[in-house]
């Protein structure tokens, strides 16, 4: 079975219209929901589901695009609409396709307030939508610099909840207000800076049952491991380290999304098939591009997994679902 984390919903026209009246309007005229049939839905997924077809992908976890919950819009009131209405679709979506999609929950995060107001919306989404985890914001300032980083304690009501739903939260940055970079490089510096900044801390220490997932392969975090090993011995604050860099960095999990052999290996032979799990991040802009040596589409990741030298057929049966099913608490079925 192959189980794809990494997937963002392909959404109806009618959600980007709503999100367009919030931000423009800051709510003042209401919240006027956006409405579309489950016709719709379905008539704007064939074409996602098709592309998950055709790389042989049996089920994949959908989230909010990174751009589809604008965080650094400064209204709470509107960024938590769009993140409700953003979660209802992905639930239909997940009932209108069973047993080929699962939910991952966006967060109504806004800059400078504490994710303790991301409680109530992550119970509905968990207990009463079914999803199955959710997507965490690292810098919902959207290249302020603004919000501290996730080893600080501003982030521990939500590390809190996450424990207390025992469900997997994935470091997924959203967009960038930041000229100097684009929008995908943003996503790869934060996210590295957040799981360092996790790895820094006592974070694990204060929430030994906390799941937490960085994307893209880890940003430049395994590029870089010979720096972070030499700078493991202390902690931030000058508390000793108990464990090595490398013993560290397998409390996090780390998905697939890398587009390219060497990259993947690197990754697998530095963190290890027990935590890697298989993603694609597809449908999305690499789903247009083709690899020049192989002529695949440069998002059709499971070739990779399967030619790679770093693991064997046990760590690929790993990576490619049975450390999903753990860590997300799914049956063999995917339900």
């Amino acid at each position: 079975m192959i189980i794809d984390i990494h997937g963002h919903t392909s959404a109806p026209q009618a959600l980007y219209g709503f999100n367009f009246r919030m931000m423009t309007s800051r709510g003042d005229f209401g919240r006027s929901a956006p409405t579309f049939s489950n016709d719709e839905i379905v008539d704007v997924m064939q074409p996602h589901m098709a592309m998950l077809d055709e790389v042989g992908t049996d089920l994949q976890f959908i989230m909010p695009r990174p751009w589809g919950i604008p965080n650094g819009h400064r209204h709470e009131k509107t960024v938590r609409w769009m993140t409700e209405e953003v979660n209802t679709l992905i639930a239909r979506q997940v009932a209108l396709f069973p047993g080929r999609l699962l939910g991952i929950a966006g967060l109504p995060q806004v800059d400078q307030i504490s994710p303790a107001n991301c409680a109530g919306e992550l119970d509905r989404a968990v207990k009463e939508l079914g999803l199955k985890g959710c997507m965490i914001n690292p810098d919902p300032g959207e290249g302020g610099n603004t919000t501290p980083p996730m080893g600080d304690e501003f982030w521990y009501p939500l590390y809190e909840k996450l424990c207390e739903l025992d469900i997997p939260g994935m470091i997924h940055t959203g967009n960038s207000a930041n000229g100097r970079v684009t929008q995908s490089e943003h996503l790869i510096n934060e996210e590295a800076v957040a799981g360092l900044s996790i790895l820094r801390s006592t974070v694990f220490r204060d929430f030994p049952t906390l799941k937490l997932i960085i994307p893209h392969g880890g940003g430049w975090i395994p590029y870089q491991i010979g720096r972070f090993r030499g700078s493991r011995a202390y902690l931030k604050g000058g508390s000793k380290a108990l464990e090595t860099f490398d013993d560290a960095l397998r409390q996090l999990y780390f998905d697939t999304v890398v587009y390219n052999q060497e990259a993947l290996d690197l990754l697998l032979k530095i963190v290890g098939p027990a935590n890697c799990l298989f993603g694609t991040d597809r449908p999305a802009a690499a789903s247009k591009r083709r690899d020049p040596d192989t002529g695949r589409q440069l998002d059709d990741i499971k070739p990779l997994v399967e030619a790679s030298a770093q693991i064997d057929d046990a760590g690929r049966a790993a990576v490619f679902s049975a450390n999903a099913k753990r860590l997300f608490m799914i049956d063999a079925k995917g339900g």
